[in-house]
């Protein structure tokens, strides 16, 4: 099918949707599900815990219709009124070719747009292809090929078009979707918006690639015609570097994500979550695998308010706090932290917020502490990744005191094993150490089209994390180390070998490293060495400024060093451990903390 053909038309061959189709039932469970049954896992609904999240999103409409679904600068939703959008943007999209197979992909920061589409392209039978809207045209163009992704849904503003609209065509997108910030503002909002942020707002073809939101939305909705939806069935491609730094998709389905939301909610325990009186206010994006579950598929599962913010800004967070009265606040230790930094500056009351779940970096005990005091809330630290949808242990949420530098329990129907790294076969008794592996209903059933690289972390049935903990005899896990070579930046997987990889793109680099250095807001930060060329003189500030065209911001390292030479193994191998080592050192004779030890989501 050729670009720009009209949206009516055959999408067969356009959507290559027979061979994404075929990929999509040929998946088989690697990964056992041992451990006692978690309700709401089961490949059947059971009407009271749904299995899939078109059927969890009916759910709440018939729960909790006339309870507000969606807060966006005050302008709210109801989840009756979700529900209708969700049904007429399944409809637009079944009317563009999106059906069972078909890969969509949401480049989306925290809008109203971000819940509607996630459930109508599920609600349309297509799986969801999470991306980040900061990503570089490099970065858009190798996941959509990657993943297959063929619809594209994206803001209006050009920040974030821009990037994608240089790759679109070449990259295989059939159609891309745009949605007007304007749209969803408020109405004095929407209006200053349009008169003096016009600059922000990018100019879009009238072609036979772009479809607006407005001629999406005024299709039919998909009502009956709604395929049927397994528990079994794939929901959500989302990528992360897994241990090798080579972005992969994770393949979560319906069941996984569906399990990974009940077994949050039996963590809480009797009035921990509290069906329709709870608001949960929005930081992390959506498009993050951790705020996809605790803050978005919670809020539906409990007829919770969800108050987006696209950005996180203090000043935004404190003015939102006080007009919405949130009480409910899933984020990073990065958050927390800023918080407490700046609430009695500002003399916010933050005592509405009664329940925080911490995941990504380690959370210091005096940030948590201090949290709680402004609070009065419970924060709980958990600990989890992208390919176990993602949460596998989180401290107790029901009173009882956390065990400190633990990252607490292991979700109910989640087993985890500590197995001998050189001989994982093996698995170790109770307090020793070793790497961690997960069985469970929320663990992925491997990665999109990579078989090798799912048996690579594949044992027994189990999923192996490359992360080194031990099991006390109460069960509380505690992370020790990393087999992973990956820098965790504010909870966000940031993989060396993409920065390095960026970098050897210059002309004058010979050699590079990139490793994580500690950084006391964001837990760890990248810092790249290299060695130059013979006849070369690049400075450290040009090296960056090459880089900052290449990499994300969240990529971008605080500093190069440049070097005569860069340690290697007795193979001639470039070796970062030494480098690790010596910045170490470094830190701890200036006083600084240790670097982040754990996995971000």
């Amino acid at each position: 099918m050729a670009m720009g053909r009209n949206v009516t038309g055959d999408f067969r061959q356009g959507l290559r949707c027979q061979r994404d189709i075929a990929a999509a039932e040929a998946i088989k469970p690697v990964f056992a599900a041992a451990g006692p049954p978690v309700q709401g896992a089961q490949e059947q609904e059971n009407g009271d815990r749904p299995a899939t999240l078109p059927a969890l999103l009916d759910r709440a409409v018939a729960r909790f219709g006339d309870l507000p679904a969606i807060d966006f600068f005050g302008r709210r939703w109801t989840y009756r009124e979700v529900g209708r959008l969700v049904e007429r943007l399944a409809g637009g999209l079944a009317a563009i070719g999106v059906r069972r197979g078909v890969h969509v992909g949401l480049c989306l920061p925290n809008t109203p747009y971000s819940v509607l589409f996630y459930f109508a392209v599920l609600k349309a039978g297509g799986v969801v292809v999470n991306y980040n809207p900061l990503y570089t045209a490099r970065e858009l163009e190798a996941q959509i090929r990657d993943s297959r992704t063929t619809v594209m849904v994206v803001m209006d503003l050009e920040k974030i078009y821009r990037p994608l609209a240089s790759v679109a065509a070449g990259a295989g997108l059939q159609h891309v979707v745009v949605c007007p910030m304007a749209g969803v503002l408020p109405a004095a909002k929407s209006l200053l918006f349009r008169l003096f942020r016009r600059r922000e707002i990018a100019r879009i073809p009238a072609d036979g690639l772009h479809i607006r939101f407005a001629d999406l939305l005024s299709r039919p909705p998909l009502g009956a015609a709604a395929p049927r939806t397994e528990a079994s069935d794939l929901a959500v491609l989302q990528y992360t570097g897994g241990t090798t730094g080579v972005p992969k998709g994770a393949m979560l389905t319906h069941g996984n994500l569906t399990a990974n939301m009940w077994q949050i909610a039996e963590c809480a325990g009797p009035g921990g979550l509290r069906d329709g009186q709870e608001r949960i206010l929005c930081i992390l994006p959506l498009f993050h695998v951790f705020a996809l579950t605790v803050s978005m598929n919670v809020a539906v599962a409990i007829g919770a308010e969800m108050i987006l913010l696209p950005q996180f800004r203090l000043e935004e967070v404190f003015a939102t706090i006080r007009r919405s009265r949130p009480t409910l606040l899933p984020a990073v230790p990065t958050v927390y932290g800023a918080i407490n930094g700046a609430a009695e500056a500002h003399g916010v009351d933050l005592t509405s917020i009664r329940l925080c779940i911490s995941g990504g970096a380690p959370l210091a005990q005096e940030v948590a502490a201090r949290f709680e005091a402004l609070t009065g809330c419970r924060l709980a630290e958990g600990y989890g990744l992208t390919e176990c949808s993602p949460v596998v242990t989180v401290n107790p949420l029901d009173g009882r005191p956390r065990r400190p530098g633990s990252t607490g329990l292991a979700l109910p129907g989640t087993v985890i094993e500590i197995r001998d790294p050189d001989h994982p076969e093996q698995i170790l008794p109770q307090g020793e150490k070793g790497e961690v592996c997960v069985r469970g209903p929320q663990v992925m059933t491997g990665y999109w089209n990579r078989p090798a690289d799912t048996r690579a972390v594949t044992i027994d049935g189990a999923l192996r994390t490359g992360d080194i903990g031990y099991i006390d005899k109460d069960g509380y896990l505690f992370l020790v180390d990393r087999i992973k070579d990956l820098i965790i930046c504010s909870g966000y997987n940031v993989y060396p070998r993409v920065i390095e990889e960026a970098l050897y793109e210059h002309p004058a680099v010979a050699e590079a490293i990139a490793i994580g250095i500690p950084d006391a807001y964001r837990g760890e930060s990248p810092k790249v060495f290299a060695t130059l060329k013979a006849g070369t003189s690049p400075t450290p500030a040009e090296l960056l400024a090459f880089l900052s065209e290449r990499l994300s911001k969240i990529e971008m390292p605080v500093a190069v060093e440049i070097r005569a030479s860069l340690p290697k193994t007795m193979v001639g191998k470039l070796s970062r451990k030494e480098l690790v080592a010596e910045e170490k050192a470094r830190a701890e004779a200036a006083g600084d903390p240790p670097p982040a030890r754990l996995s971000g989501h």
